[in-house]
């Protein structure tokens, strides 16, 4: 079965600061909760996102066991959107759309993830037992590092 995850956070900052932190794969360790010893494999000489980019990591998700991960950036629009979709790792489906409007008050970050599970039957009760409060520690982990980073300067 396919989920949605859906979060929407206000920044204070300008389009090109959200634009230029968000699109770098190298920032992503720092929204990630420390306990899941997420690692950026790839290694970029600088950070410009364009679509066919494949970004591999390490990732700890559950009792501190390691896995790869790949994903790869299937769509861009300039500091607008951007949609990584996972070719490699623990999930049946993984897609996720970064959204940024910019506003009167700075800009306005959306993220949709789809995500199925494998195993059928015994990933629907993985999700339930595990992954969706999981995925929701992650969500609210980035929405206060993004806080204390953007909104409190």
């Amino acid at each position: 079965m396919i989920h949605q995850l859906y979060r929407e956070q206000q920044l204070n900052c300008t389009i090109d600061e959200a634009w230029k932190f968000f699109s770098s794969a190298n920032n992503l360790s720092k929204i990630t909760p420390k306990e899941m010893n997420f690692i950026v494999r790839t290694k970029f000489s600088d950070d410009a996102i364009y679509e066919g980019m494949i970004i591999d990591y390490y990732v700890s998700p559950l009792l501190n066991i390691k896995m790869s991960w790949q994903t790869k950036i299937i769509e861009v629009n300039d500091r607008k959107s951007f949609t990584d979709f996972q070719e490699k790792g623990p999930y049946k489906l993984w897609n996720h759309h970064h959204e940024f409007i910019e506003n009167e008050n700075g800009v306005l970050m959306k993220d949709k993830v789809d995500y199925e599970l494998p195993l059928g039957f015994l990933g629907e009760i993985a999700h339930i037992l595990l992954v969706k409060k999981k995925l929701k520690h992650i969500f609210d982990y980035r929405t206060q590092v993004l806080d204390k980073m953007f909104n409190h300067k």
